[in-house]
């Protein structure tokens, strides 16, 4: 639907607006949408805060609000852990964790259903199981909880900053520092929302620390651990500090370009997620997994060496 403001709506939030038209929707409803992408201003998504200016023509699609039926689909995925109350997979590049505005098959979920009889239900109908999450372009460890006791636990384990996670990422030039510290707040682009950007005045605390493995021509291949686990945070952190990750079109699109030139197409990001170490949510055992670089990775490495 389609609604059209007028200069009696000057400096109303963009989500009273339209808990005034939409009175059949709930405010938590509206919120959802606006999250998911199905309310644009003159066809460009905003935040909830937007204030109308009047004149506007504002886009609603409710398609987002209905709950899709998820079924299981045979994804292969690789099995690194199994037990009654959790899971440790790898997810490759180019899969989506979830469903979500624009995928609504294929994901890791899909995958999950088909792979384990059970799965928690704490965070929400369509992400059963999914305690953390990995960029769609970004490969590696994911724990998956089986039901809810485990998936609370490992939600807490995750905000106590007790879950070790440390990724594998190779950037562009040189860091000054061979061992280094981010600690830059991580929150959404003021005017592109689907970005995120790190400031020192807007967002949520965000730390990443790295350590140079390998010095390559032009490109460092770094170790890197986090604390918290922001969106894009990596991604974000390391091209605010002038070293994006290869194949980040998105915060590193300049130095994707002159890469895609030199070495060809690359359709995902060079960045792993190597290792994931963290206590069992029931047995309080220390569990510590591994992931080798996946083949095409270790092809670039190669070709860059050569």
């Amino acid at each position: 639907m389609k609604l059209q403001t007028g200069p009696e709506d000057r400096g109303l939030r963009l989500d009273v607006f339209l808990a005034q038209r939409l009175e059949n929707l709930t405010r938590s409803q509206i919120q959802q949408l606006n999250r998911s992408g199905g309310i644009r201003i003159e066809g460009r998504p905003d935040k909830a805060g937007y204030r109308i200016r009047g004149g506007e023509i504002i886009e609603i699609d409710l398609h987002s609000l209905r709950p899709v039926p998820l079924k299981a689909e045979q994804i292969p995925l690789q099995i690194y852990y199994e037990d009654q109350d959790i899971a440790v997979i790898e997810k490759s590049a180019g899969l989506v964790v979830h469903p979500g505005s624009g995928t609504r098959n294929t994901t890791v979920v899909h995958g999950l259903l088909f792979h384990f009889r059970q799965l928690s239900d704490a965070g929400g109908t369509s992400r059963p199981g999914i305690v953390h999450r990995l960029d769609k372009k970004t490969s590696g460890l994911l724990v998956v909880a089986k039901n809810n006791v485990a998936h609370a636990r490992l939600s807490k384990a995750f905000q106590d900053r007790t879950v070790e996670k440390t990724y594998l990422a190779l950037v562009h030039g040189r860091p000054r520092a061979s061992i280094g510290t981010i600690e830059l707040p991580v929150g959404r682009h003021p005017s592109i929302r689907t970005r995120m950007t790190a400031s020192p005045s807007r967002g949520r605390s965000a730390f990443t620390q790295y350590g140079v493995l390998e010095e390559l021509r032009g490109f460092t291949l770094l170790q890197v651990g986090i604390k918290t686990g922001r969106t894009h945070q990596i991604r974000v952190h390391l091209s605010a500090i002038g070293h994006p990750v290869v194949g980040d079109d998105v915060y590193g699109e300049r130095s994707y370009k002159e890469f895609i030139k030199k070495f060809g197409p690359f359709d995902r990001y060079f960045l792993h997620a190597t290792s994931l170490r963290f206590d069992h949510p029931t047995t309080g055992e220390v569990l510590d997994f591994h992931s080798p670089l996946p083949p095409e990775l270790q092809k670039l490495l190669e070709s860059i060496k050569s």
